[in-house]
């Protein structure tokens, strides 16, 4: 059975940055894309990055671009997300899913929760 959870969520100050990682108890992890999505509080999940299994392609949605960063350690059965100059917006649960190879995301963690004080 996969397992992805989440860390790295917190309070912080507009500006400011922080590191989300999510580990996977998934065998061949390096053979499946990830992504991050996120729910704002009244709101829709939404995409926010994704990347394929060996690292080397990434997207982003528009308005995360130039600010967050999407990585992964195969080695380490974890991807990252890197989040810098946050902004109130940015509140929100924050969520790992992993891609199956019929693109579906067919797994999700608990989600950790990301909050930006103005």
């Amino acid at each position: 059975q996969v397992q992805l959870v989440e860390s790295g969520g917190g309070l912080v100050q507009a500006g400011g940055s922080l590191r989300l990682s999510c580990a996977a108890s998934v065998r061949t992890f390096g053979s499946y894309a990830m992504a991050w999505f996120r729910q704002a509080p009244g709101k829709e999940r939404e995409f926010v990055a994704h990347i394929t299994a060996s690292g080397a392609s990434t997207t982003y949605a528009t308005s995360m671009k130039g600010r967050f960063t999407i990585s992964r350690d195969n080695a380490k059965n974890t991807v990252y997300l890197e989040m810098n100059t946050l902004k109130a917006e940015d509140t929100g649960v924050y969520y790992c899913a992993l891609q199956s190879n019929l693109g579906r995301y067919d797994y999700w963690g608990q989600g950790t929760q990301v909050t930006v004080s103005s």
